[in-house]
């Protein structure tokens, strides 16, 4: 391991844009499902309900997400349930895994920065395959030395990703971009953390933000000015 800091690093909105392309996926679901009296704020209140109860049973990405809004469709569509129109459904979903990967604005130099003199850990949530996927079409691969993708990220997921890594606790820092996911667990692990908030980040990872914790809550506004801190 390099002599310096460690950093734990989000994946999905952190490194590379991800909910706009489910939030495309959702629009497209309203224009179809074309209820006559509800908004699409009401639909997307179902849509979380049903999302917020099957990622405990089945985790994240893009085909549970075609099955959620499968879930939804059967739930509020005012006319009969097609077995095409369910096809369609989670056509919509499917087509986010065809989505080019826009990685964010300085996060290739930034990474680049920070691998030279730190160790870099990607921690991602959601279906291996898929995430595996995406990291192999951003071309970051290589600056990490280690990969883990999970279910869940909670604290018990960090102290134990922090533990198999040897890690120490206080020269080790999390970075993302969601309060509930990134932030607020590591913090509760005893990490260290760094916010780096996006604008379209999943209404289900809004949180308030850990302050009472035992670890250093950094917050910067793009992920570029890491190098300023790093």
């Amino acid at each position: 391991m390099k002599q310096g800091l460690a950093f734990i690093v989000d994946a999905d909105d952190t490194l590379w844009e991800n909910n706009i392309y489910f939030e495309r996926a959702f629009d497209a679901f309203c224009d179809f499902l074309a209820h006559s009296t509800l908004t699409a704020v009401q639909v997307r209140d179902v849509l979380n309900e049903i999302e917020t109860v099957n990622a405990k049973l089945y985790g994240y990405g893009s085909k549970n997400f075609g099955r959620n809004m499968q879930q939804t469709y059967r739930h509020l569509a005012e006319r009969e349930i097609k077995e095409d129109d369910l096809r369609h459904v989670m056509s919509l979903a499917e087509r986010i895994l065809e989505e080019p990967i826009e990685l964010i604005d300085g996060v290739e130099e930034t990474l680049a920065y920070l691998s030279e003199r730190h160790d870099l850990t990607l921690f991602t949530k959601g279906h291996p395959e898929e995430q595996r996927l995406k990291l192999d079409r951003s071309g970051l691969g290589s600056y990490f030395a280690h990969t883990a993708i999970v279910k869940e990220k909670d604290a018990t997921a960090y102290s134990r990703l922090v533990e198999e890594r040897g890690l120490r606790k206080q020269e080790t820092w999390m970075v993302g971009n969601s309060p509930k996911s990134d932030i607020n667990p590591a913090l509760e692990a005893g990490l260290n953390a760094v916010l780096v908030p996006h604008p379209h980040t999943w209404i289900l990872e809004h949180q308030d933000l850990r302050e009472d914790a035992s670890g250093r809550l950094l917050r910067v506004e793009k992920f570029s000015d890491l190098r300023n801190h790093f």
